[in-house]
């Protein structure tokens, strides 16, 4: 959960100072990584209490924050040997430094809650001190112990203090005994297997206007002058504002899109299949590009494997492949370009071109879970999905959630 954070100059400048810190840390614990392969995660630890003893700037910033910043290397390693033992195409993802950094992480440390709980007091050396919270959400409800991490983040519009809380978030509904498969796309957001389609909003598309306007008015201003900070103030905002559009970030006056529509799909229905796309090549194509981009269809299928395990419904991606060729109706294979949008096969099938790769997603996914109307799958957990190990970690920090519709 998250809040707009209320501050004076000074308390801006100490939180850049610890964003600062907290980079600098992570960088030299990498550099030491690099210069000595085969650390371990102790002896990682142990040159961040080294650093601590020689910097004390590092030494005023609070030793949890300074973990964090070890466990984000840390992280950035083990993902990296994964990659290279999965022998996952393309790079590979070596870390690397990090030039700009817009957050610092504190532990269950460095920090202390008011008894109201609208305000929070950051007791290390870096003089941040107390900073007042601005939101909706209902902090108060939770004990204070249940509260992991506290997390400062500078975004374009201000600072917001994030709250990472433990919970037990599930939670079980009837079955409804439906079963849906979605076809996304370009011109409608998602076609579902009962015809039915969901517009897309294009938010990117409707505010590039104005984003050009912005660029052109940074572009005009001379390097390094303080017109040239408050032009390129302007433009992240206005980013920032499609973004949150198009994710869900919490917008008291914008729809959360692809989490609205998560929410409601994954409640109506028992099992939900999708295309198991792999958007980093689709963006490959840069005349479709900055669609597909604008579209969201990560952003969703994140949501509906988040509300899939919260709700005990059972979520399933499939193989792409032919799902647009292919009869529903007869399996027949009937070859179309992109431009035909309409599925006509000689068995007297008509279909919407969507319409028809919907239903051939729903009935690969009930031949891969084998039944339907129960809340666990044939592997016996919450969510079917070819996304592996990794599912569990995007389920999870999916942590913002706003309250429910």
């Amino acid at each position: 959960m998250e809040f707009k954070a209320v501050l004076k100059e000074p308390q801006k400048l100490a939180i850049n100072e610890a964003i600062r810190t907290a980079r600098f840390v992570r960088n030299k614990v990498l550099r030491y990584w690099m210069d000595n392969r085969g650390t371990g995660k102790k002896e990682l630890y142990r040159y961040n209490t080294q650093l601590r003893e020689e910097f004390k700037f590092v030494k005023d910033l609070n030793s949890h924050a300074c973990q964090s910043s070890v466990e984000n290397v840390e992280r950035a390693v083990a993902r990296f040997f994964d990659n290279c033992k999965n022998k996952v195409h393309g790079k590979k993802g070596y870390p690397r430094f990090k030039k700009h950094s817009r957050s610092v992480e504190y532990k269950q440390s460095g920090w202390k809650l008011s008894p109201d709980k609208k305000s929070i007091n950051f007791t290390d050396k870096k003089g941040i001190g107390k900073v007042r919270l601005k939101g909706t959400w209902d902090l108060w409800r939770f004990d204070h112990k249940l509260i992991k991490r506290v997390r400062i983040v500078q975004r374009s519009d201000g600072y917001y203090v994030q709250f990472c809380v433990k919970l037990d978030n599930s939670e079980r509904l009837e079955a409804t005994g439906f079963t849906v498969g979605l076809d996304v796309g370009l011109k409608e957001f998602y076609t579902d297997s009962d015809g039915y389609s969901e517009p897309n909003p294009r938010f990117y598309r409707k505010g590039e206007n104005r984003l050009k306007f912005y660029q052109r008015r940074v572009s005009r201003k001379k390097k390094g002058s303080t017109n040239r900070k408050k032009a390129i103030n302007r433009l992240g905002r206005h980013h920032l504002k499609i973004s949150r559009q198009r994710v869900g970030e919490a917008c008291a006056k914008r729809i959360e899109h692809a989490k609205r529509l998560a929410r409601c799909v994954i409640r109506s229905n028992d099992l939900v299949a999708y295309e198991n796309l792999r958007v980093k090549n689709l963006v490959k194509n840069h005349c479709l590009a900055k669609s597909i981009n604008d579209s969201g269809w990560y952003q969703f299928r994140e949501w509906l494997e988040y509300f899939g395990q919260k709700f005990g419904r059972v979520t399933v991606a499939v193989n792409p492949a032919y799902t647009s060729q292919n009869c529903s109706n007869c399996g027949e294979v009937v070859k179309k370009s992109l431009s035909t949008r309409t599925h006509v096969c000689k068995c007297g099938c008509r279909l919407d071109r969507d319409h028809n790769a919907a239903r051939n997603i729903l009935t690969r996914a009930l031949s891969t879970v084998g039944h339907t109307g129960t809340l666990l799958n044939a592997r016996g957990e919450d969510t079917s999905t070819l996304l592996g190990s990794g599912l569990e970690e995007q389920v999870t920090s999916l942590n913002r959630e706003s309250p429910g519709f």
